[in-house]
């Protein structure tokens, strides 16, 4: 056995036990650790394997992202933990989720193990009329021209999530600020960490969209980027969050959806296909959207993580 091999088996064991940890911790705080954990090993085994893309997507999204709203809610989900955990399930219904667990594992491995030789694969299509949008980066092509209905329907279905959030609000500060106002020490290291990494964040964020034509990123692993900067600005108390109501705010979260929708359309009208791009402008039109969504994906995520309206505007 090979050093490569003994890593990969170390992190494959590793990854299989903060898994199975997860699923059994008792207490809420310590199941959202373990899965911030096991979301960066993910990151770790999508690297090994050649896939820096969707390991960008795990680590910002998959761990930063959703570990940050569990551990909210896993917050105020504190003080009804201890009642609930004294509600354990019956033996039979263990038993059961157990074996559905196990009939689903045992199904995703057969799925895997007798796929046909040579797997059913779209990639050969894919990699021959890559030449059409002038992306060299083969994610982004399959994102934004192959599945392009995909992407744009993931970016309403964020949306729609942060309609669902705001729907908890009570009626009588509907338009008001997202969550608590923070306070932290104007000296201390938060203070400090918000009004140093915010420049680098920002250009970083930037720097995964601009690219992503040619290179691993793109407009979600971007926009997370930028959502994590503003975060650190209003937790450390250096800025509050925008009160939901503001028509600008309003404005960067349909942006994205609107101008994906458009180029969709003209190209509809052109005469060809909803969201067919042009040959000629294929490439500064996906830039376009890329550009769109990266501002409505920082901003919606960013507003998840914040929560539902609990304060008036002016407090």
């Amino acid at each position: 056995m090979t050093v490569p091999q003994a890593l990969e088996l170390t992190v494959a064991a590793v990854v299989m036990s903060v898994g199975v940890w997860t699923i059994a911790a008792r207490q809420t705080f310590a199941a959202v650790v373990g899965f911030v954990g096991y979301g960066l090993l993910l990151a770790l085994v999508w690297m090994r394997i050649g896939a820096p893309d969707v390991a960008l997507t795990e680590a910002a999204i998959g761990s930063g992202l959703t570990g940050a709203m569990l551990l909210g809610a896993a917050a105020r989900l504190r003080a009804s933990e201890v009642p609930m955990a004294a509600e354990r399930p019956g033996r039979i219904v263990r038993l059961l989720a157990a074996a559905l667990s196990a009939t689903v594992a045992a199904a995703l491995a057969a799925a895997i193990v007798f796929l046909p030789d040579p797997a059913p694969t779209l990639a050969l299509a894919a990699s021959d009329n890559a030449a059409a949008t002038g992306l060299s980066n083969p994610v982004t092509n399959v994102l934004m021209a192959f599945r392009a209905m995909d992407t744009l329907l993931e970016k309403v279905v964020l949306l729609l999530g942060l309609v669902g959030v705001w729907s908890l609000a009570p009626n009588n500060i509907w338009g008001g600020r997202p969550g608590p106002l923070h306070h932290a020490d104007p000296h201390g290291v938060l203070a400090f960490l918000a009004r140093l990494l915010p420049p680098l964040g920002i250009v970083v964020g930037i720097s995964l969209l601009w690219i992503s034509s040619d290179y691993p990123g793109g407009a979600f692993q971007g926009g997370t980027i930028l959502a994590a900067m503003w975060l650190l600005v209003m937790i450390a108390g250096l800025a509050d969050a925008p009160p939901v109501s503001r028509q600008w705010l309003r404005a960067l979260l349909w942006a994205g959806p609107a101008v994906f929708l458009a180029v969709g359309v003209g190209g509809l009208a052109l005469g060809e296909a909803f969201l067919a791009y042009p040959v000629a402008y294929a490439k500064p039109l996906i830039l376009a959207i890329e550009f769109a969504m990266t501002l409505t994906i920082a901003v919606t995520l960013g507003l998840l993580v914040a929560g539902p309206p609990e304060r008036e505007p002016g407090k």
